[in-house]
């Protein structure tokens, strides 16, 4: 099974989009083409990559333009090329390898974590000790190719066309110790050097604020570029990572960001926390 990617999701939306246009069930539509609904349930809500050709067979037998069939096959072959993650599946769960498939389309994302520094702009001394504490015991050789497969997933946001990254993270998260000395203060310096570039932005949390909102876990929120994308919202718990696209539990997580917002430090007064934590050590 094919990851999620943002391109199959849209694929996916207006297939179903043409299929209802045009009048007809999954049954039916499946019936033309020789199909099954179950097959053509998964195409519609991108579990299954579709073929370029079933594409153009899908949207003829629904009438659409020949323009419009162009683009939906061309968008069906972008869906199916293979992404940098392709090579680090086998050190992947389904869930957290769709969620780098669509976090690798988003135009804009945001990220609060309320107990270690957000993965995108984790060092790579700060990575390994992330991952000698986590749940499985793991060989150097393990844990050396997490920290290669974090590093490439960060290259997105220093693209020459990145997306916007907002980063919101708990004073907790800057205080707790990860790794030994060197690599906390490594940490806390990548941090500042990258809170200075044009598309990312840092803001703390204070202890004083008390608890919060965002207190019981981490939220990823993921936006596109085709307005027909709607946004993506992720959960991490203990079982993994959890996508959220329905619109009640999107809803809830954008004031749940929005609510986090307001409670941070400013960029700037951010920028000052971590300094002074930096040179208090």
């Amino acid at each position: 099974m094919a990851p999620k990617t943002a391109r199959a999701r849209r694929l996916g939306i207006a297939l179903r989009h043409h299929r209802e246009a045009a009048g007809l069930t999954l049954e039916a539509a499946a019936d033309e083409i020789n199909s099954t609904r179950s097959t053509l349930s998964r195409y519609e809500n991108a579990k299954t990559l579709v073929s370029p050709a079933t594409v153009r067979a899908l949207l003829t037998l629904y009438g659409v333009g020949a323009d419009e069939v162009v683009a939906a096959v061309e968008l069906a072959k972008d869906a199916r090329k293979p992404g940098w993650w392709v090579s680090y599946s086998y050190l992947l769960d389904r869930r957290t390898i769709d969620f780098i498939a669509l976090e690798a389309e988003a135009i804009a994302i945001a990220n609060f974590e309320p107990s270690v520094v957000p993965g995108l702009l984790q060092t790579a001394d700060y990575i390994r000790g992330v991952m000698r504490g986590g749940p499985h015991t793991l060989s150097d050789n393990d844990v050396e190719e997490r920290v290669r497969m974090r590093l490439d997933r960060q290259q997105r946001v220093f693209e020459e066309d990145p997306p916007i990254f907002d980063a919101i993270l708990d004073e907790a998260a800057l205080l707790r110790p990860v790794g030994d000395h060197s690599a906390q203060q490594g940490q806390l310096s990548h941090l500042l050097k990258m809170s200075e570039l044009p598309n990312i932005t840092v803001q703390v949390i204070p202890l004083a604020a008390g608890y919060h909102r965002g207190t019981r876990g981490s939220l990823h929120i993921l936006e596109f570029a085709d307005p027909e994308d709607p946004l993506i919202a992720s959960v991490e718990t203990v079982a993994g990572q959890m996508i959220l696209d329905r619109p009640g539990d999107l809803r809830t997580c954008t004031k749940i960001m929005e609510h986090l917002r307001t409670v941070a430090l400013s960029p700037t007064a951010s920028r000052e926390a971590i300094f002074t934590l930096l040179k208090g050590r």
